[in-house]
């Protein structure tokens, strides 16, 4: 098959690139890009490992074709941190929220789009909005309750 060539914006950089007609999003994140914050989980969007915003909402690039994000804006872990932790972060590392951290990216990511659909996030919004994103080491009170903290702007800055 013929490569194509996409376009897209990386962590607010504009990219072209040649793909594969198969590759998804994931690898070419990975392998082509060098970005590293997306995970290889479950290669099935069941684990959330993968986790990246693509045109302001969240995706499992393992699942979208790099085909699919030509002309997109695609944000990772390292574009929401280049100025620094967010307030979220910051009160995962207070709270240890994380233990091995390989989901760490994927959870950040999906209540970082909790927070901004819903400032003042229920616990039930929270659930819903990291549902998908698998945790086998901490547990998901120690993620939950940051999240929280940060949604009753009780966080510090």
């Amino acid at each position: 098959m013929k490569n194509i060539s996409i376009q897209l914006k990386l962590n607010g950089v504009r990219r072209t690139l040649e793909v594969e007609p198969s590759d998804v999003l994931l690898d070419v994140l990975r392998d082509k890009l060098g970005v590293k914050s997306p995970k290889v989980g479950c290669d099935r969007g069941d684990c959330g490992s993968c986790t990246v915003f693509m045109n302001g909402k969240t995706v499992r690039s393992c699942l979208v074709l790099a085909v699919e994000a030509d002309g997109a804006d695609v944000v990772t872990l390292e574009g929401i941190s280049k100025n620094g932790p967010t307030r979220l972060q910051k009160e995962f590392v207070k709270r240890n929220s994380f233990q091995c951290g390989f989901c760490a990216p994927g959870v950040i990511l999906s209540a970082e789009e909790a927070l901004k659909k819903h400032p003042r996030a229920s616990d039930e919004e929270i659930k819903e909005h990291i549902a998908g994103n698998l945790c086998r080491c901490t547990g998901y009170k120690p993620i939950l309750d940051a999240i929280k903290t940060v949604a009753s702007g009780k966080a510090s800055k």
